[in-house]
């Protein structure tokens, strides 16, 4: 089964985020845009060039209203370590969720069991805490946040404008569709 249009499962954890450890759960994802962004750990080669890419287009990202949440099955001890050790972590301003259970990361389906690490998962969550996109790609597949904004922009067009679509590449400004019998077999 699809996670695409169903809600977010309820979780708690801890995060390490502006340089305190604070609570999030699922109730934080409701009322605006966000991101969940699964990587495998801290510490290693790919995860700090996508997060080191999405910290460069948060503030992109806040203008939009979106907020970011990454996630790992790391500690937020070990959160604040990579991000006190590492100039690229240290980009990072929005939470650092820890997942040392795996609950999260099993909620999103994107558990590697026999390893405790999480596949590269990103998850753009309605206001109403719903998913609209999942993506998710094996370990050595680095993902592109430029290419997130576009989705998300196009995530935020069709759910302000009642029966339109975006086509492939679309960027805002940009002609959109509205689905109809005309125009089967036209395009």
């Amino acid at each position: 089964m699809s996670l695409i249009n169903t809600e977010v499962k309820p979780f708690t954890a801890t995060a390490y985020h502006n340089g305190e450890f604070v609570q999030v759960s699922d109730a934080d994802l409701k009322g605006k845009w966000s991101v969940v962004f699964f990587y495998p750990a801290d510490f290693t080669f790919v995860c700090p060039t996508e997060l080191g890419d999405l910290a460069d287009f948060y503030p992109k990202l806040q203008e939009m209203g979106v907020e970011v949440y990454s996630v790992s099955t790391d500690t937020h001890f070990t959160h604040k370590a990579w991000h006190d050790a590492s100039e690229t972590i240290k980009k990072i301003q929005f939470p650092m969720v820890a997942d040392p259970t795996g609950a999260i990361s099993r909620n999103f389906e994107v558990m590697i069991e026999e390893e405790g690490l999480a596949l590269r998962g990103t998850f753009v969550i309605n206001p109403e805490g719903q998913i609209k996109v999942a993506e998710i790609h094996d370990l050595g597949i680095g993902r592109s946040a430029k290419e997130l904004v576009r989705k998300i922009q196009a995530a935020q067009y069709v759910a302000e404008h009642d029966g339109e679509v975006c086509p492939a590449s679309w960027q805002p400004g940009e002609e959109t569709l509205s689905p109809s019998l005309d125009l089967v077999g036209k395009i």
